[in-house]
């Protein structure tokens, strides 16, 4: 199948010069991207000078994860799509099994392979482990990840299954598929873009796998860092927009004036810890989502899909139960 890997990029040259040659060196069966998102450093001349045959796209803008992919792929012909951050580290035969899976089951139309921690290989990493699901309330969580609980691979998810979601940091789609959904949503700009575009793939009848058999290492957090209140922003507010999508009518209002006190109440824990600008970007998060709710409703598609991994609270599991991992 014809596949092309395309790496978005802003002001990442580092990145590039640490993650580029495992890309290229494990990747010959595939067309190699960089999507460019109106750098200021040096990205664009370091690709030019030292990696002539990678192709570069250069947005007019930083346009964030959702829009940024949307722009570059209207210039990339491929089957398959194959987006990858560019702090991940690619391994031998990494894309070899996720074309098979694609080839024998048409109705898969989203592969995520394994991904591990890059500084700590021997662990799971946060953003995507072993393939995401989603609660009631739609906090995500992983095979591998439950909040911040992360667990060691001892090859407990050496398996190759269904998912809800697929992690954005290297994710597999069909062309044809992320075209039918009109691709990322570009409100979102970054965080959760992929969960809510995975959900709508489920609303479309169509299939979402893990391959195990495909490692990468990730090292996370590279552009924006893991405990910034501008993460906790984009991630409390497309959570909103995404439930408001995707949820079947009848219980989405309930859900949302749940899932608005639990943020509620997570406000106020930071406030008891003290980090009042994670408060503030809740707020901030709940304003934007007041602001967008009417245009983000009429987004939403002819059919919802009831179809839960987890019909229970992972907040009253994970808080109450101790329930910290997969597993549990």
């Amino acid at each position: 199948m014809n596949i092309a890997v395309v790496i978005l990029n802003w002001n990442g040259v580092q990145l590039l010069e640490q993650f580029l040659p495992s890309v290229i060196e494990f990747s010959p069966e595939a067309t190699i991207y960089v999507a460019d998102n109106a750098s200021t450093d040096e990205s664009v001349s370091y690709i030019e000078q030292f990696y002539p045959t990678i192709k570069i796209i250069k947005n007019s803008e930083n346009f964030g994860f959702a829009q940024g992919y949307n722009e570059a792929l209207k210039h990339v012909d491929a089957e398959i799509y194959a987006l990858v951050n560019s702090d991940i580290e690619v391994t031998a035969n990494w894309l070899s099994s996720v074309i098979d899976t694609f080839k024998n089951d048409p109705q898969t139309a989203i592969v995520q392979p394994k991904i591990l921690d890059f500084k700590n290989k021997e662990y799971f990493e946060y953003a995507g482990a072993a393939g995401g699901f989603i609660d009631k309330y739609g906090y995500p969580y992983c095979r591998g990840r439950v909040f911040d609980t992360i667990e060691k691979d001892m090859g407990q998810y050496d398996d190759d299954r269904e998912i809800y979601w697929a992690s954005g940091a290297c994710f597999f789609i069909r062309s044809y598929v992320f075209k039918e959904l009109h691709g990322f949503d570009d409100d979102f700009f970054a965080h959760q873009e992929e969960i809510d575009l995975c959900w709508r793939v489920i609303n479309k009848g169509y299939s979402i796998k893990y391959n195990y058999k495909s490692l990468v290492y990730h090292v996370g957090g590279a552009t924006l860092k893991q405990g910034h209140p501008m993460k906790t922003y984009l991630n409390f507010r497309n959570s909103l927009l995404m439930l408001t999508k995707n949820l079947p009518k009848e219980s989405l209002f309930g859900i949302l004036f749940v899932r608005m006190l639990l943020d509620g109440i997570a406000g106020l824990q930071f406030v008891s810890q003290g980090k009042f600008s994670h408060f503030t970007a809740i707020m901030k998060a709940h304003y934007s989502f007041y602001t967008l709710f009417s245009n983000t409703y009429k987004k939403r598609g002819a059919f919802q899909s009831k179809k839960y991994y987890n019909l229970k609270s992972i907040v009253y599991q994970y808080y109450v139960n101790s329930g910290k991992v997969f597993v549990d």
